[in-house]
């Protein structure tokens, strides 16, 4: 039976093409919330030892990651693809870890390739947990039916300071004043 609270020790981040030419269409300010609570996320995994994959659509084309969240990368690097859902990817696959049945999924575009990820990682047997303020779409009503749509097929909706407490457990937890500090 799954769980439904996360565990850093059987989840894994993955943070779809969150890309420059990505975030120029999309509105500023949520687009800044999101690189925010990425960047939260992926310093929190690295404090609490959860691994991280990283995708890019279509570089050449789309650019590099965002510096903003290439700065919490080191030492990942992304997987160029493009297929919109990251499991069309075999290096994708590669570099999911089989004993970590909990993927935390942040990125762009929510309707696309984040919605095609998610619900193929469901299919294949993983618990997928979708940051709702880590995510966006170019239009809100898009985004809005894509975390329906992934509700509805069993995904769980959390937000970023869910994800980080549960990482943590508790107070007593070593990294726990240092994700304090980040969140303030």
């Amino acid at each position: 039976m799954q769980t439904l609270k996360l565990s850093a020790s059987t989840s894994q981040l993955v943070v779809i093409d969150i890309q420059p030419k990505l975030c120029g269409v999309m509105d500023a300010d949520s687009v800044q919330s999101v690189i925010n609570n990425t960047a939260l996320l992926l310093q929190a995994a690295k404090l609490c030892e959860v691994p991280v994959i990283a995708t890019e659509q279509y570089p050449q084309g789309l650019g590099e990651t965002s510096p903003e969240i290439k700065l919490h990368l080191d030492p990942v690097q992304p997987i160029a693809k493009t297929a919109f859902s990251a499991c069309d990817e075999p290096k994708f696959n590669q570099h999911l870890y089989r004993d970590r049945p909990q993927v935390v999924i942040t990125g762009m575009e929510a309707h696309i390739c984040v919605l095609q990820t998610a619900l193929d990682l469901l299919a294949a047997g993983k618990q997928v947990f979708i940051v709702e303020d880590a995510i966006i779409s170019r239009k809100e009503n898009n985004r809005a039916n894509a975390v329906a749509r992934m509700r509805q097929a069993g995904c769980i909706i959390t937000n970023t300071e869910s994800v980080l407490f549960e990482h943590l457990r508790n107070a007593q937890h070593p990294a726990f004043k240092t994700i304090s500090k980040l969140i303030r």
